[in-house]
């Protein structure tokens, strides 16, 4: 079964570039430039992972984080932000992000990490 990815960054050529890569590669994938819509599409479709960027206008990336916990929803959650810290990351994982990727990505290491991730909800 392929696997569907939401992009949600408000980088337009960031989230067509990795949407390419990503499909490329055998993924489906899906991408919004804001928090809002982000929301709005879990909650309407089955996603399998989101790619989710933290500094957002509007809705940063830990309101949809804190938004999405009260839903339980089974899609695991990799943060990819180029404000990568300590406290960043922690703050993340409280809120449900599974995992935490720096930008810019390394494309490798970001398949690595929808593997490990997919097969953590599997087992």
């Amino acid at each position: 079964m392929e696997a569907t990815i939401l992009i949600v960054d408000d980088d337009v050529s960031l989230c067509h570039a990795l949407s390419e890569e990503l499909t490329e590669v055998g993924y489906i994938t899906h991408w919004v430039t804001n928090g809002d819509d982000a929301v709005d599409y879990v909650l309407g479709k089955s996603i399998d992972v989101m790619l989710l960027d933290l500094k957002m206008p509007n809705k940063d990336g830990f309101e949809v984080l804190k938004e999405l916990e009260k839903y339980k929803l089974g899609c695991k959650i990799i943060v990819l932000t180029a404000y990568a810290d300590v406290r960043s990351a922690v703050a993340a994982a409280k809120l449900g992000a599974t995992d935490f990727i720096n930008k810019p990505y390394d494309f490798d290491e970001l398949l690595i990490t929808i593997r490990k991730v997919m097969q953590s909800s599997s087992d």
